[in-house]
């Protein structure tokens, strides 16, 4: 029994070596999505929208057509009924039909170096050698712009009731790197921010 035991030990270590763990990476970063949603955020609560007090309305995405386009129609469904209109299932049982559009919601992105960036060097017979970045300061922006727009008339006789206008939002974050070791991240992000300790 006591063989059997000692024999069992190296059959687990095996095991246990030969476990491995899968990890995936989604095609777009956190940081992209959030700097997004919040420059929308930020565009609907640039605007007023009182007028649709008590008012029945149907919100069209017929021509919203952008990223992250279903968190955009859910935050314009939610500032409308926060400010006191009654969302409809469908246009026939509204008074309002609010039609949204989308001008810009994307990011841009630049970085800058000091020092040397990551290249190949060829290598005769051999192939090509990478050789890692080698930085003194380096710094990457992303800027999010959002520009929306709401049109809205009535349903029944097609009057003109709303027009927003351009309403716009902005979000940043940026990284940055001295001597290759020491970083740091700002952004108005409110997830991306840093919470002071009590």
């Amino acid at each position: 029994m006591k063989f059997l035991r000692i024999g069992c030990i190296p059959l687990l270590i095996i095991l246990a070596g030969c476990s491995t763990a899968t990890m995936t990476n989604p095609p777009r970063s956190v940081t992209e999505q959030i700097l997004l949603s919040t420059a929308a955020d930020r565009a609907l609560h640039s605007t007023s929208l009182i007028d649709f007090n008590h008012q029945k309305v149907f919100v069209d995405g017929t021509y919203f057509d952008s990223y992250d386009s279903k968190y955009v129609m859910g935050a314009i469904r939610d500032a409308l009924s926060q400010a006191g209109a009654k969302l409809a299932s469908s246009a026939s049982n509204s008074d309002i039909i609010v039609e949204a559009r989308c001008g810009g919601l994307s990011t841009d992105q630049s970085s800058s170096l000091v020092g040397i960036a990551q290249t190949g060097l060829p290598i005769p017979l051999a192939g090509v050698m990478n050789i890692p970045e080698l930085s003194l300061y380096k710094s990457d922006r992303q800027n999010a712009i959002a520009k929306l727009a709401l049109l809205a008339y009535s349903t029944h006789d097609l009057d003109h009731f709303y027009s927003s206008g351009p309403m716009v939002g902005k979000a940043y974050n940026k990284y940055y790197k001295v001597l290759g070791i020491i970083q740091w991240t700002r952004s108005d992000i409110p997830e991306k921010k840093r919470k002071k300790s009590p």
